[in-house]
């Protein structure tokens, strides 16, 4: 699963942890193409010299549970550096003569690590107190160190926080460097893949662009493409680069499922079509969804039919042009990681995403995912590299499966009118008070609960709008935007005085985890 097999790379071994591709994020940032793997898949024969590192990722494990995970010993006789974080660090220990054990007092949440020797990995992101706060995440710990290893900082809990063997390059980390409540975090990732595996950066926007333009010709050869094109980021991303790949072999389906942004359609043609000349077919679909989402309630059956009509059409639009091979499609690392593990891992399910769970096993157009192994921060800059306006670009991510999955119940088009109408008037009032671009993605959603209210004299009894503004890096994780209170007064009255169908509005203050940026 390598965007490149010449190309200098950390290799990420993968134990299910939930900030595996937080690692991988923070190399790339860093300039260093990283790439993940599962520890079940992860084979000898594949580690070529375009490896200049490997880093063992924490786990739902444990080391005493030898039936569940697997590690191929030689991989530590190849004489590369390693950096095991949390499962990492503890897996690392034991299979260089250490121990470990369950702790007395687990450790989750923030810790001081107090510095005790000095460390080329450690080096600057020790402060002059020699002292950081760091994100722990842990119920074991290593209780006796392997032979010639030393301790470089430990926390009141955990004796052994970061260990070194100077000799071989191996080095463990308890907490997790990844996240950002680890306090310079980042300098020992940087540390570990300049100082100690002496790479260089290799990972730009120009990087990614040349080399992706150069899979997709060999991917696709003479043949025809289409491509899913729904406005987003993303998909205007994807059909920029086939555009630039294959040129005239490349055209584009938009498909109106009646579940879009209010005037989405129209501002669709006239940016791809009219503006950018793209060739462009449009097909209003919006009565063949609406048929078949009548009556469901359930969010994961709301994404199966939306993802098997949607590829039906393109399937049924295909065969009208003659030759066509594939399908292209803008799928994203998070998308692949919450679907399902890419690298066949512990980690659980999540929820089907539009662009993966809905695929229908028989299908008859291959598949074009060039951006499978990017990030969204990745995305918009590759599109900027690509030419594609600050405007299309600083879009607001959209979720495939559209309103429905903002919908929860069942669907109607008097909800889907409501809500445009609610959603639009939440948008432009963001981008009215210059909040827009500090927002990663806000939207408005429809709630199956109807209040009580009282307009003027009369009693009203209409739906709940909830609001959801989140910040995030990736979308991987997310906070709650802080809204000032006289914003949310000027919505929620904006939204109740304008819109027949909702006297009532609440902000979502949840942050990701626990929930998910969308409701369904």
């Amino acid at each position: 699963m390598s965007l490149d097999q010449n190309l200098d790379k950390i290799l990420i071994v993968d134990f299910g942890s939930q900030f595996t591709q937080l690692i991988a994020r923070r190399i790339r940032e860093l300039g260093v193409y990283s790439e993940i793997v599962s520890h079940k898949k992860i084979r000898i024969r594949n580690i070529n010299k375009s490896v200049r590192g490997i880093i063992l990722s924490g786990g739902p494990l444990n080391v005493y549970q030898i039936n569940k995970y697997s590690f191929n010993k030689k991989i530590l006789d190849l004489n590369l550096p390693i950096l095991g974080i949390c499962f990492g660090h503890q897996i690392l220990s034991k299979l260089n003569g250490g121990k470990v054990k369950q702790s007395k007092h687990r450790e989750f949440g923030l810790a001081n690590i107090y510095k005790k020797h000095e460390s080329l990995l450690t080096k600057n992101f020790f402060g002059v107190k020699k002292i950081k706060k760091v994100w722990m995440s842990h119920a074991d710990q290593v209780s006796k160190l392997p032979l010639n290893f030393k301790v470089v900082a430990s926390s009141t809990n955990s004796k052994f926080a970061i260990v070194e063997n100077k000799t071989k390059n191996f080095f463990g980390i308890q907490f997790h460097p990844e996240v950002t409540h680890t306090e310079n975090g980042k300098k020992l990732i940087s540390n570990f893949i300049f100082l100690i595996c002496k790479i260089r950066r290799n990972w730009s926007s120009k990087d990614q662009k040349l080399k992706l333009i150069k899979e997709v010709q060999s991917q696709v050869g003479t043949n025809k493409v289409i491509c899913a094109l729904s406005g987003g980021v993303d998909s205007s991303v994807v059909t920029q680069l086939l555009n630039k790949a294959i040129g005239k072999k490349l055209y584009c389906i938009f498909v109106n499922t009646g579940l879009l942004r209010k005037n989405e359609e129209i501002q669709v043609i006239k940016t791809f079509k009219k503006r950018l000349k793209i060739n462009l077919i449009y097909v209003n679909a919006e009565k063949e969804f609406l048929s078949k989402l009548k009556n469901v309630s359930e969010p994961e059956k709301k994404r199966k039919i939306i993802g098997n009509l949607f590829i039906k059409i393109f399937e049924r639009y295909a065969k009208k042009i003659k030759n066509v091979s594939f399908l292209a499609q803008g799928t994203l690392y998070p998308d692949l990681i919450e679907s399902k593990s890419v690298t066949g891992s512990q980690t659980s399910k999540i929820k089907s995403h539009h662009n993966v769970g809905g695929l229908p096993k028989k299908m008859n157009l291959k598949l074009v995912e060039p951006l499978k192994f990017l990030f969204k921060d990745e995305v918009r800059k590759l599109g900027l590299e690509l030419k594609l306006s600050k405007e299309i670009i600083s879009r607001h991510p959209f979720p495939g499966p559209g309103l429905a999955i903002r919908m929860p119940g069942i669907i109607t088009n008097e909800k889907i009118k409501i809500l445009k109408e609610a959603d639009y008037y939440f948008i432009q009032a963001l981008k009215d008070h210059g909040l827009y671009h500090k927002i990663w993605q806000a939207y408005a959603a429809l709630l199956p609960v109807k209040t009580v209210g009282v307009m003027g004299d009369n009693r009203t009894y209409e739906y709940l709008c909830l609001l959801r503004a989140i910040t995030s890096e990736d979308g991987m994780t997310a906070d709650f935007f802080e809204f000032k209170k006289s914003f949310l007064q000027t919505i929620s009255n904006k939204i109740v005085n304008s819109i027949r169908g909702i006297n009532r509005v609440v902000y979502d203050v949840t942050s990701k985890p626990p929930s998910t940026i969308e409701l369904e």
